[in-house]
């Protein structure tokens, strides 16, 4: 895509009133994990939130999938964890598809998620990301919080519910 392009699509927003927001099911798993390979290649097995995730169940009750018609278009998945001694939930990845990225998509999955976290009585929502894409949702760096591979402390973000980022530390598993 080249500069002209990549700015009107920026600029560009995507019609929401077409698009059903669902939990995601078993039975999407191999359609995500087709989307993951697309935006992401192979590179996102090396990545220590990856490693995270790795033989866990997604939260299928808290992960979300957008859908246009019978397309799907980006996905969140959220993750138990375990902070120190407390749960929480790890976000990740966040993937929406390459011709539509910078149209809000991605916006309103997160924001679906997070409300779904929040009415499940989650407390903490933790990922590894951008804070300017990520702070508009309450993100902020976690300070003590680490991680169980390589990862830049100023991208381990939190997100607490009821309480300070610094509330919690820890090691995450």
């Amino acid at each position: 895509m080249n500069a002209k392009s990549k700015a009107a699509a920026s600029a560009a927003q995507i019609d929401m009133s077409a698009i059903r927001m669902v939990a995601e099911t078993p039975d999407d798993l191999e359609l995500v994990t087709q989307l993951h390979e697309e935006v992401f290649g192979p590179g996102r097995f090396a990545k220590t939130a990856f490693r995270l995730r790795e033989g866990k169940q997604p939260r299928y009750d808290l992960s979300r999938l957008a859908w246009r018609g019978d397309q799907l278009l980006g996905a969140v998945r959220m993750t138990g964890i375990a902070i120190g001694d407390g749960s929480a939930v790890l976000l990740g990845p966040l993937c929406v598809r390459r011709e539509i990225k910078g149209m809000g998509l991605g916006r309103a999955l997160m924001k679906t998620a997070m409300e779904a976290s929040w009415s499940a009585d989650e407390t903490v929502v933790l990922l590894v990301g951008d804070a300017a894409y990520y702070s508009p949702f309450g993100f902020q760096r976690a300070v003590d919080v680490e991680l169980p591979g390589p990862a830049d402390p100023a991208r381990t973000l939190i997100a607490v519910r009821d309480g300070s980022p610094s509330d919690w530390s820890g090691k995450v598993a």
